[in-house]
Formats: C-alpha cells, structure tokens, sequence
C-alpha cells in the first residue's frame, strides 16, 4: 500500500535521508531492538536490562554506549543506579510504529489466521 506524502514532506525527508538512514541502521540489530522495546514501555535499569534482555553486562553496555552515542537514548542516575531510557518522541514514535506493524492487535490476529491455516 502506498504511503503518501506530499512534495514538501517528501523534500524535508530526503533532506534528513543521511539522518534517519543512520538512525534505521543502529536499530538494524535484534539486540539493540530489543532493548529499544524493553524502553517503549518506560525507563529500566541496568539491572533491569540485564534480566529483561538476556545479555551479559559487558554486551549490554556495548549495545546501550551505541545507543546512547546515537542520541536514542539517554540517562539519568540515582545514586549508583543508572536508568536508560528513550531519548526523544521521535523515537517513541518510531517504536510505536514498530510495535503497532509487528507486534499490534491487527498482527496478532493476521498471525493467528496464518496459523489457523486461513
């Protein structure tokens, strides 16, 4: 299905193409994405992060350094404790379109008539 974008709107896209090419590809990784989602629903932990996501520490902090040089997402500290979050509404957005195509209720059903075999 087309998406469509008037002229003006497509220009300011392309402006940025570099931008959000960059942005797509830091995403372009199952671990990163994954944390990425874990953030969708609201700040964690290191801790969190590490129980939640399933990788080691030292991968983790790998992952959420790119993250974080990346501008997706940012910090805040609370004593020892570091909370990752999702650093802009863009990025919000973003996930939430992620979510809504991949993971919402139309694809739950569509998976579940894939399933059912109609």
């Amino acid at each position: 299905m087309p998406v469509a974008i008037a002229g003006s709107d497509a220009r300011a896209l392309d402006a940025r193409a570099g931008e959000v090419a960059d942005m797509l590809a830091l995403m372009a990784n199952a671990h990163r994405l994954r944390i990425l989602c874990r953030l969708a629903e609201g700040e964690a932990s290191v801790g969190m992060l590490i129980e939640e996501v399933g990788l080691s520490q030292s991968a983790l902090s790998q992952h959420l350094a790119r993250l974080r040089a990346g501008g997706l997402v940012t910090t805040r500290r609370a004593a020892q404790t570091i909370f990752y979050s999702l650093a802009s509404a863009e990025t919000q957005a973003i996930m939430a379109a992620l979510y809504e195509v991949f993971c919402g209720p139309e694809r739950a059903a569509s998976l579940e008539r894939e399933q059912a075999g109609g």
